[in-house]
C-alpha cells in the first residue's frame, strides 16, 4: 500500500504540528489543510507544501484520513462529517463535548468501518511506555497536571481541557468500574472551572486522586502509582521515572530496589500519528479507540457532576 493521503482540519496551536509530522512521516503525504482562518491555513499549507482547501467537503474529497484539531465544541460536527464521507479520523481529546455525542461517533465509525482514534497523547509518552510493563494492579494513583493560565482551551473547563489526560491514563490501567466520584473545583480566571480535584474509587479497590489546574505559577505533569510491592513515579515533562520494588529473598529481610527510568527522545505526537497511520493501513484497532475516548469523557462528566454539587453547596445562601 502506498502513502496515505492525510489532511489536517484546524491548524492552530496543535494542528500545525500534525501537519508538520504528516509532511515528514514515511507512511503519509500531507494532502491538504483547512482552517476557519484562511490566512492561517495558507501559512501552514505553504510551510509544509500542502494544498489549502476552502471547505470541509473539498478537503474530504482528497484524503484517506484526517486529524481533527478544531475547538472541542466543534468536534462532533466535524468528525461526523468526516466519518460520513468514509474518512478515517484522529480527533484530539476530548472526543466530544457530551457522552451522547461521543457514543454517536463511536457507533458511526463502527458502521462505516472507519478508524476512530482519540488523541490522548500521554499514552505515547516514552516514559509511560518504559514503566507500563511494571504496572500490575494499582491500589492508589495520584495525578497532578498544573499549568499557567492561557486563553487557549478555555472554551471548555479544566476537567475536559487537562484532567481528561489523566482520567484516560487511569482507565488504561483497568481499575474496574467506577463506584464513587467526589470532586471539587472553582472558576478563577475564566467563566468555567479552572482548578479541580477528584477522588475516584473503583470496583477493584483502587482509588485515584487527581488534581488539574490552569491557574498555577509553574507547570507540572506527574503520575504516582502504588501497588502491592511496588511504587512507580512518572514525570511526563522530563520523561523521567522511578520504579521502587520490594524484593524478598529467602532468609533475608525485605529490600527496596530502586530503578531510575529515562524515556527516549521520540516525540509523543509523532508516535501517536505513526500508530494512527498503522491502524488505517492495516485495519487493526487503534491504540486509543473511540470507546476509550468515550469512557474518559463519561468519567470526566461524572467529575463535573460532582463539582456541580460542590459549587451549589458553597454558593447557595444559607437559611437563618
Amino acid at each position: 500500500m502506498g502513502k496515505l493521503r492525510v489532511g489536517v482540519i484546524g491548524v492552530g496551536h496543535l494542528g500545525q504540528h500534525h501537519a508538520r509530522l504528516y509532511a515528514s512521516l514515511p507512511g503519509s503525504v500531507l494532502a491538504g489543510v483547512m482552517d476557519i482562518k484562511p490566512d492561517r491555513a495558507r501559512l501552514i499549507g505553504e510551510r509544509y507544501g500542502a494544498p489549502v482547501h476552502p471547505d470541509l467537503k473539498a478537503l474530504l474529497d482528497q484524503v484517506d484520513a484526517v486529524s481533527v484539531a478544531v475547538p472541542t465544541s466543534s468536534h462532533h460536527a466535524v468528525v461526523k462529517a468526516c466519518l460520513d464521507a468514509g474518512v478515517h479520523v484522529l480527533v484530539e481529546k476530548p472526543i466530544a463535548v457530551t457522552s451522547a455525542e461521543a457514543d454517536e461517533l463511536v457507533e458511526l465509525a463502527r458502521k462505516r468501518g472507519s478508524v476512530l482514534q482519540v488523541g490522548h497523547v500521554e499514552r505515547f509518552n516514552p516514559v509511560v511506555r518504559a514503566v507500563r510493563p511494571s504496572i500490575g494492579k494499582p491500589g492508589f494513583i495520584e495525578c497532578h497536571r498544573l499549568s499557567p493560565f492561557g486563553e487557549r482551551g478555555t472554551d471548555v473547563d479544566v476537567v475536559l481541557d487537562l484532567m481528561i489526560h489523566d482520567l484516560d491514563m487511569v482507565l488504561s490501567f483497568a481499575p474496574g468500574p467506577v463506584e464513587e466520584v467526589r470532586a471539587a473545583g472553582v472558576p478563577v480566571l475564566s467563566s468555567t472551572i479552572d482548578i479541580a480535584n477528584a477522588r475516584i474509587a473503583f470496583g477493584s479497590g483502587c482509588v485515584a486522586n487527581l488534581t488539574a489546574s490552569r491557574v498555577s505559577m509553574t507547570r507540572q505533569r506527574r503520575l504516582r502509582l502504588f501497588q502491592r510491592d511496588a511504587y512507580v513515579s512518572v514525570d511526563y515533562h522530563t520523561r523521567q521515572g522511578v520504579i521502587c520494588r520490594r524484593v524478598v529473598q529467602s532468609g533475608e529481610a525485605p529490600k527496596i530496589e530502586v530503578e531510575q527510568v529515562q524515556g527516549g527522545d521520540e516525540e509523543p505526537l509523532k508516535l501517536q500519528l505513526d500508530a494512527f497511520l498503522h491502524s488505517v493501513a492495516t485495519g487493526t484497532p487503534p491504540a486509543v479507540s473511540g470507546e476509550d475516548g468515550a469512557a474518559a469523557l463519561t468519567l470526566a462528566h461524572q467529575v463535573l457532576d460532582s463539582i456541580g454539587g460542590f459549587v451549589r453547596r458553597h454558593t447557595e445562601p444559607r437559611e437563618g
